[in-house]
């Protein structure tokens, strides 16, 4: 059953979920222009990277080694953190079971070590050939708060990202020999592969996107990003760190191209897993897509976590970690096959 995996996959990380949940709210503050917001979000990140390090008796000098090379080539597009565990072995070829590989597309201000140390190996349990890529660095920009310098991506412009993305998954097809691969993603990770599938041609080398509280319509951060232009020179001083945050902002140029075009591409099945206590990706229903852009209302599964765990109170980074929302990723990703979701 999934449930108990997704229970003893959660469990390390079960003690450091505030920790993260301090991240998303730094993350917030970066994109309506905060110098000591900036700072922060350096030293919040890798929580969970060292709670994941000591569940598995290792300090930080145990770190898995980064992804090595597709054979006769460069390391793979975005190979600049460790993968995290059950991530980017080059030699996976897809059973019958699982003919997609699984994508992983980590959120702004993460990388893909920290973003996804329960659900890759969860995925890999399960049978799926998994990779995980970086995108979105910036040099010079890392964070330290676990006293490894990890460098965090997520902050390059989302539609180069969607590029770098498109690369990975160009990597993952040739290395695996399959047709297509399903993409998860977090947050800005959830949002930026709508990007690559709408207007990179993504949509013939996708079957599915599962977006975690994904930034689709861009956010408000609850209405502080209308304090943005009371503060312009601030605000330009974070958004030259980060363009993902302008790119994110309701409003900006990138969520009005984004607009020009329906919520979906034909052809690709979507899934949304929303949470009622987002701070950071606000308002959360602003999360849901329209299947109705050519692809069909069935083409898109708007999930909300309370209604199937309604004591749940996971928020924005929570939710790439508890059990009920990773027990919806892998019934998205295999709906003939998918269970009971159950609280936890």
């Amino acid at each position: 059953m999934r449930t108990p995996l997704l229970r003893r996959a959660a469990r390390p990380l079960h003690n450091r979920l505030l920790g993260a949940a301090g991240a998303a709210l730094l993350a917030g503050a970066l994109l309506v222009g905060t110098p000591a917001g900036a700072a922060r979000a350096a030293d919040a990140t890798p929580t969970a990277s060292a709670a994941a390090a000591s569940a598995r008796g290792a300090g930080p000098a145990a770190l898995p080694a980064a992804a090595p090379a597709v054979a006769g080539q460069l390391p793979p597009d975005g190979d600049t953190v460790a993968s995290p565990p059950g991530a980017n072995d080059w030699t996976c070829r897809p059973g019958a079971a699982h003919p997609n590989p699984v994508v992983l597309v980590h959120g702004t201000f993460a990388n893909r070590y920290e973003n996804w140390l329960v659900l890759s190996p969860l995925l890999k349990s399960l049978g799926y050939c998994v990779f995980a890529l970086d995108y979105g660095t910036v040099p010079g920009i890392t964070s330290s708060g676990s006293g490894l310098l990890l460098p965090i991506g997520g902050l390059g412009p989302v539609a180069d990202s969607a590029a770098q993305l498109g690369r990975f998954v160009d990597l993952v097809r040739g290395a695996t020999g399959a047709a297509k691969v399903d993409l998860v993603g977090h947050s800005q990770g959830g949002m930026l592969p709508n990007y690559y599938l709408k207007f990179l041609g993504g949509a013939a080398a996708v079957g599915k996107l599962v977006a975690l509280a994904p930034s689709n319509h861009g956010t408000t951060l609850d209405g502080i990003t209308n304090l943005a232009p009371y503060l312009p020179r601030v605000a330009e001083l974070i958004y030259t760190a980060c363009a993902a945050c302008r790119d994110q902002a309701v409003g900006s140029d990138f969520n009005r191209r984004m607009a020009s075009r329906p919520d979906t591409v034909p052809g690709v099945r979507y899934t949304v897993i929303s949470t009622v206590y987002d701070e950071v990706v606000t308002p959360y229903r602003s999360q849901f897509l329209n299947g109705s852009g050519g692809a069909g209302p069935a083409a898109v599964d708007n999930e909300v976590l309370q209604a199937h765990c309604p004591l749940s109170l996971a928020e924005h980074v929570a939710v790439a970690f508890t059990p009920t929302a990773l027990h919806l990723v892998t019934n998205a990703l295999d709906p003939a096959h998918a269970t009971p979701v159950l609280c936890g």
